[in-house]
């Protein structure tokens, strides 16, 4: 079995609009200002699934007229259908003829969930059970699944634990900016600009959902120290990591990161990260050397964290977000059928 290539050089995409330089531009502007869409969307279907806990998962789903295959997508830190990313890899997927599926993340649909647990970067667990929560609704049909971000190192660990398994889920997987070493990554977010941009702004919902979720199960966690956290680390130390049976903020970070198995994966995944992004260092991301034949390493030079913009014409200030969904879907396309026997 040989892998597609990457779908580009590492210098030739994305092109950003020519303002938007350096990884924290490419950032925020490909959440808040670039096109999501060529044109409108349909609006998304609700499904409520109860979990096995006595809880729920809400999942958002798009659906052509006779659908040609799925798309399961796991979102990153707080994000939801309504994210830039989600948004326009719905658009290139019902262009292609696939269903969309995206399930949140307890607490991420927009009201509260009842168990006391939330979600981190390796839960692969809940991972598996969405999976297949979401094949069931077209069994006839291939699969296949993307991470974005925190939901993109939460699917490689899923693909980690599952092996071989896992082919008899999905054809093939991609996760896009996923922090693969959360020690680096966390690090990074914690520091400097980081701090001020990116980190407060995950933390002013993240602290609200813990004082929310204190008031339902008094005693679980260290509710004050939760809610003052002024860092990613202690948010993680006080809330994240004994809310899901870690040790503390280092033990959850270690095992919960996928960089170290990545040779473990036994499916065709493409696993994409900017060099430029601002979450995960240059420096902490895998070389062809660490991964197995399954994986195929992307790293372009452009692209910030879950941004790639890209330029349509030379006088586009705005750019476009769902070429690298293109991309992508592409390369799961050709992946799965490489990977047939």
């Amino acid at each position: 079995m040989v892998l597609p290539p990457a779908p580009c050089p590492p210098d030739e995409w994305p092109r950003p609009p020519a303002w938007q330089r350096g990884g924290h531009r490419q950032t925020v502007a490909a959440a808040f200002w670039a096109r999501r869409t060529p044109s409108a969307l349909p609006a998304w279907r609700r499904q409520r699934w109860s979990t096995p806990d006595g809880d729920f998962v809400d999942a958002d789903t798009l659906l052509p007229p006779v659908p040609q295959g799925l798309v399961v997508l796991f979102h990153g830190l707080e994000g939801s259908s309504r994210s830039h990313y989600a948004q326009a890899l719905a658009w290139v997927a019902l262009q292609r003829g696939w269903g969309v599926v995206v399930p949140h993340f307890r607490g991420c649909s927009g009201e509260p969930n009842r168990a006391p647990r939330a979600y981190h970067s390796g839960d692969h667990a809940e991972i598996d059970w969405m999976l297949a929560r979401a094949a069931a609704l077209a069994p006839a049909l291939p699969l296949w699944a993307v991470g974005v971000s925190l939901g993109g190192n939460a699917l490689l660990r899923w693909l980690q634990e599952q092996g071989a398994a896992a082919r008899a889920r999905v054809r093939a997987a991609a996760a896009v900016s996923a922090p693969l070493d959360l020690t680096a990554a966390g690090a990074a977010i914690d520091r400097g600009l980081n701090r001020w941009l990116y980190a407060r702004h995950f933390l002013r919902t993240m602290r609200r959902k813990a004082r929310a979720l204190a008031r339902q199960h008094p005693g679980v966690l260290d509710v004050r120290r939760a809610v003052t956290a002024r860092t990613l680390r202690v948010f993680d130390d006080a809330f994240t990591a004994p809310l899901h049976g870690f040790a503390g903020v280092d033990d959850y970070w270690r095992r919960a990161s996928s960089k170290p198995h990545l040779a473990r994966i036994q499916v065709p995944t493409l696993v994409l990260n900017a060099r430029n992004d601002p979450f995960v260092p240059a420096a902490s991301l895998p070389h062809a050397g660490e991964v197995g034949p399954w994986v195929r390493l992307w790293q372009p030079r452009q692209g910030g964290h879950v941004g790639f913009a890209q330029r349509r014409h030379p006088g586009d200030v705005r750019g476009e977000v769902w070429g690298v969904w293109e991309h992508v879907l592409s390369w799961l396309h050709a992946a799965s059928a490489a990977s047939e026997p």
